[in-house]
């Protein structure tokens, strides 16, 4: 019966007259798309949990609504002609949880809630939601807020796609990677008395920055694995806090530029720098840029993407938008300056070292050159982030190739700034001699005692 009505839906359009053409298209509403989708739904095979049966799900109906819209074209055509107004429709898309049918624009599509989504099981009496605008597309964010999990459903080992899951264990390796570099260079420099200088206090604190990044996102992974439901206030909390720290990374890389350039180009002496200028422009003026974007994202949730740096998102603030722009601009702005500064270094840099070889400017040039290898690593990164392709192989490759960059930054910083640095190598040679120096004579002189204990003479008593 329900193949009759739809054929019957179809042969009205056909055989309806240029009087009432306009009425039969503006009668072919959001309710008649629903009811031929939900049986097109009807005599697909049940698919489980499984993404990849419900993406090629959604793909067979598209191509069903397609053909049914190809039906109607030339009738559609025909009452525009006539003089009656175009109905636009979103197409049915599906945003890896539901398929979305065919919409009439200017209308709030709703769906009941999905039965099961990664081995959970969801309470189907509510509906989720998602608009579609005027123009005929979707709005990015579908609503799933009142989709809540059932009391007592345990979840089941979740099915993940190739293509999300070797992102997620690249970041997750990258990050744990950086985080165990990063902590054994900031012991370095804070154990060994030799390497405390206002150079290596802003290192410290470049280090910490990507020390608290990557220990972030380590709890955000662990609490995504043992929790099935977020909390919007803890998952405010923490994108603040990673957003913040992301931005950091770059205030106190243009620091550490900002620093050489004051030393090398203005010849200011270290010691008229106040450290604390560089506190506030490393961890103040971040501050400022995101309580700015923080405010901005309050009163604009729905703009969103599907991930943010290999993580699920379960959270509308964790979704990427062209807000957060309030600060990716300052980030972008750091680097093109610091690129300024590098550029200007390096000049003078070269110059001096073609009148004189001192020791201070080949100190200088030294910690360039781990400048000038840091920056455009840096922007390529940067880059990658800003954009990439869509869909298929290549975006795969790409969200690889990000994944290991981004995850990887604290890593190469604690290379290139403690692991590769001569004066840490020759502190760290000179520490391990003198360890070397006195365990020698503290194994000399146990030995010493234990000889003069073994040649001392008993002593013998005289009886009479």
């Amino acid at each position: 019966m329900a193949d009759d009505d739809l054929r019957a839906l179809v042969d009205s359009l056909d055989d309806a007259s240029p009087e009432n053409l306009a009425n039969v298209i503006a009668n072919f509403s959001l309710d008649m798309l629903q009811r031929a989708s939900a049986l097109i739904g009807a005599q697909q095979p049940h698919s489980g949990a499984l993404l990849i049966n419900r993406t090629q799900q959604c793909q067979q109906q598209s191509q069903q609504e397609e053909e049914l819209e190809a039906a109607t074209a030339t009738a559609a055509a025909a009452a525009e002609a006539a003089g009656g107004k175009r109905i636009l429709h979103c197409p049915s898309a599906f945003d890896s949880v539901l398929c979305w049918p065919r919409t009439k624009a200017a209308t709030l599509a709703v769906l009941p809630c999905f039965e099961e989504f990664k081995g959970v099981h969801y309470d189907t009496t509510e509906n989720a939601t998602r608009f579609c605008f005027e123009n005929g597309t979707w709005d990015h964010y579908s609503d799933y807020d009142r989709c809540h999990q059932q009391s007592g459903s345990v979840p089941m080992v979740p099915d993940f796609s190739p293509s999300v899951d070797l992102p997620a264990i690249i970041y997750a390796c990258g990050y744990f990677i950086s985080f165990a570099t990063l902590v054994v260079a900031l012991i370095v420099f804070v154990s060994f008395k030799d390497l405390r200088c206002l150079r290596n206090t802003i290192h410290a604190n470049l280090f910490l920055t990507y020390i608290t990044s990557a220990l972030l996102w380590i709890l955000t992974l662990f609490l995504q694995v043992i929790t099935t439901e977020s909390s919007q206030a803890g998952c405010i909390t923490l994108v603040i806090m990673l957003q913040y720290f992301y931005l950091t990374n770059f205030f106190w890389m243009f620091v550490e530029g900002l620093y050489l350039y004051t030393l090398v180009v203005q010849t200011f002496s270290s010691d008229n720098i106040s450290f604390i200028i560089y506190a506030l422009i490393g961890w103040g003026c971040p501050a400022v840029f995101i309580m700015a974007w923080a405010i901005a994202k309050a009163f604009a949730p729905h703009l969103e993407n599907d991930h943010f740096n290999g993580l699920e998102v379960d959270c509308g603030w964790m979704r990427e938008s062209h807000i957060d722009w309030i600060f990716k601009g300052p980030a972008s702005v750091a680097l093109v300056v610091n690129l300024v500064f590098l550029i200007r270094i390096m000049w003078v840099l070269i110059t001096k070292l073609r009148s004189a070889h001192t020791l201070e400017t080949r100190q200088y040039y030294k910690a360039s050159k781990a400048l000038l290898v840091l920056i455009p690593l840096f922007g390529i990164t940067y880059l990658l982030v800003l954009t990439g392709p869509e869909q298929g192989i290549s975006r795969n490759l790409f969200e690889a190739i990000r994944a290991f960059l981004i995850s990887t930054q604290g890593f190469f910083v604690a290379l290139f700034y403690c692991f590769l640095n001569s004066e840490v190598r020759q502190t760290l040679r000179h520490r391990f001699v003198r360890w070397r120096e006195s365990r020698n004579i503290h194994r000399s002189s146990s030995l010493k005692n234990r000889r003069l204990t073994s040649t001392s003479p008993v002593p013998t008593g005289h009886y009479e």
